[in-house]
């Protein structure tokens, strides 16, 4: 085997230990600026500090902060000493995060100041804010460190899912696996030469697997602690980013500071990357607008089953603009429960995929059926073997009889020229069990009601699809992984309907 076999140990022998490694944006104003050898003393003083502790191999070591260097290093320092990293979303509720603690039997927790006391079992901490004895720099114990050598079942880390639907589910991770995937999505001859930036949080796969990436090719990385457009968009002006890894509705906020976006010279990037979430023909011509120079990536992945899946076309065929890719040497895919091969449920099975869900024997019956993991996620496929998304199949709803995606109704609305970003979710009717409705954000200074978003509806899609009720928003709501909370515009769709409250 060539290349690491730790995930903890990602950067190559050829990196130059002066080069910057990572500017670190926690306080916007001060930057941090980290040399890749300042990254390894750090990454190795974590190592070091964890295995001293003498924990039985493949604990779960917990980190419970925003986005910053030292959360980079105690992720890869956790895995060097061959336990268990275990990255938890600060956006949850407390009771939510000692369920987690609990459920993963976490040892020890690396946090910030804002979420130490949220640690509950009497779990030892370490603060990265703390400058004292007991903090974070204190502890880091420099020196050489042996890395600890995994086999193809060893574990790296363990990810939880987000939990819309009820307790997030543990999803155990190996080294090997989560290695595969960046061999597979690893290719750019620039990679050295690239300056990344990732202000999606890295409790979620996103942003974790963009920063593996970057070190993965000796790159240089902007981390933002999480994510506003202004500060995304000054991030890239300012410190000449070349590659912006996002989620779609990041990218679309962000296109929305027109005066920021005009003002700032961004003629440095050469590379959208956007996942995590379906994009639409709108948002696609956007950003070519917005970055003429740029090539567009719009990946796919799941926590479960790794974001290598889909790729370029082995003959060279260009991706179209809303493809997700062809699948990747390596990996299987398959299409499941629709009229024919090319159309139903996506089944992947690769190197990447989860073995389990964590203390979830049920859970793991249904998602996995003899290595192959059922996603969930409804997709076609056209002649020349690109995969497109549908929808999810659980987000599906039934009007008159007709199965409706959000998905698909999201992206004819978003084909109107006065809309930005378009939500769709499902809500009860007498008459027709469920029928659609949406939340609209308008383009600035586009006149439009709900008379004319009906009309456009009818005049681009089948009468079933067109939404019964409109509010306007001025931005859509975020769950904590920088996707679209469609949870929460349902249950402001109930409030509505109760207090007849729609945009006329």
């Amino acid at each position: 085997m060539t290349g690491p076999i730790n995930l903890g140990d990602l950067v190559p022998a050829s990196t130059p230990p002066d080069k910057i490694a990572l500017i670190d944006l926690l306080d916007a104003e001060r930057p941090r600026e980290y040399r890749y050898r300042d990254m390894e003393r750090m990454i190795r003083g974590v190592a070091r500090f964890v295995a001293a502790r003498n924990y039985p191999r493949a604990s779960r070591i917990g980190i419970l902060a925003l986005n910053r260097a030292e959360y980079v290093a105690a992720y890869f320092g956790i895995m060097r000493a061959g336990q268990v990293a275990v990255p938890i979303n600060t956006k949850l509720p407390d009771a939510t995060i000692d369920y987690i603690l609990g459920d993963a039997e976490v040892r020890l927790v690396f946090a910030d100041a804002a979420n130490v006391a949220r640690v509950t079992g009497g779990r030892p901490v370490v603060s990265f804010d703390d400058a004292g004895a007991n903090g974070f720099m204190a502890r880091l114990d420099d020196g050489p460190f042996a890395n600890f050598v995994p086999q193809l079942s060893d574990l790296a880390q363990q990810l939880y899912t987000s939990g819309s639907t009820g307790r997030p589910k543990g999803v155990p991770l190996t080294h090997e696996s989560q290695l595969w995937a960046l061999r597979a999505r690893t290719t750019s001859p620039d990679g050295p030469r690239e300056r990344f930036i990732v202000a999606a949080p890295l409790f979620h796969m996103n942003g974790l697997f963009s920063t593996k990436a970057a070190f993965a090719v000796g790159a240089s990385l902007v981390l933002l602690p999480g994510f506003t457009p202004r500060d995304y968009i000054e991030a890239v002006a300012r410190h000449r980013v070349t590659v912006l890894t996002s989620v779609p509705t990041m990218i679309a906020r962000m296109l929305k500071e027109t005066d920021l976006m005009e003002k700032l010279d961004l003629r440095s990037v050469r590379r959208v990357v956007m996942g995590s979430a379906p994009i639409t023909m709108n948002l696609f011509r956007k950003v070519q607008d917005a970055f003429p120079h740029a090539v567009i990536n719009h990946t796919y992945g799941t926590t479960e089953a790794g974001p290598a899946v889909f790729g370029p076309h082995p003959d060279g065929l260009p991706t179209p603009p809303l493809a997700l890719g062809y699948p990747v040497a390596g990996g299987e895919v398959k299409l499941v429960g629709g009229a024919d091969d090319n159309e139903g449920v996506l089944w992947m099975r690769n190197p990447s995929v989860m073995g389990e869900y964590h203390n979830l024997p049920a859970q793991t019956a249904k998602a996995l059926h003899d290595g192959w993991y059922i996603s969930g996620d409804v997709m076609r496929r056209d002649a020349d073997g690109f995969f497109y998304f549908v929808g999810r199949a659980d987000d599906m709803f039934n009007c008159s009889g007709e199965n409706i995606y959000p998905g698909e109704v999201e992206k004819m609305l978003e084909q109107h020229p006065g809309i930005h970003q378009a939500s769709v979710v499902p809500l009860a009717d007498e008459e027709r069990g469920q029928m659609p409705v949406a939340f609209v954000v308008r383009r600035p200074g586009a006149e439009l009601d709900y008379a004319e978003v009906r009309r456009f509806a009818l005049a681009h899609a089948p009468a079933y699809q067109h939404p019964r009720r409109v509010e306007f928003l001025d931005e859509l709501p975020l769950a904590g992984t920088n996707k679209i909370d469609r949870r929460s515009l349902t249950l402001r769709a109930e409030a509505n309907e109760a207090a007849r409250r729609w945009s006329a």
